[in-house]
């Protein structure tokens, strides 16, 4: 969709090894319909919360323009910032 805005998701941590060989610093541009090149499993977990920030869901815990996100491989210890892009 043209008008659905675009995610900039930055990798900011990584504690051991990313699977993905993401590595700090790394960004992605994203939203429901672009992937970016993240790990698919990070977007699937990431997947639903994106859907609601680009069509104006609300999560109380969630500031749609920016929020931190850990990847759901809790072992290797990756984080994410994903920021709204102007």
């Amino acid at each position: 969709m043209a008008d659905e805005p675009v995610y900039v998701a930055e990798v900011t941590h990584v504690g051991k090894a990313c699977g993905a060989g993401h590595k700090v610093g790394d960004r992605f541009e994203i939203n429901t319909h672009k992937t970016g090149g993240i790990c698919g499993y990070c977007y699937h977990d990431l997947f639903p919360t994106l859907m609601n920030c680009c069509y104006g869901g609300k999560i109380p815990w969630i500031d749609p323009k920016e929020f931190n996100y850990e990847c759901p491989d809790r072992w290797n210890d990756v984080k994410f910032s994903v920021t709204r892009k102007k």
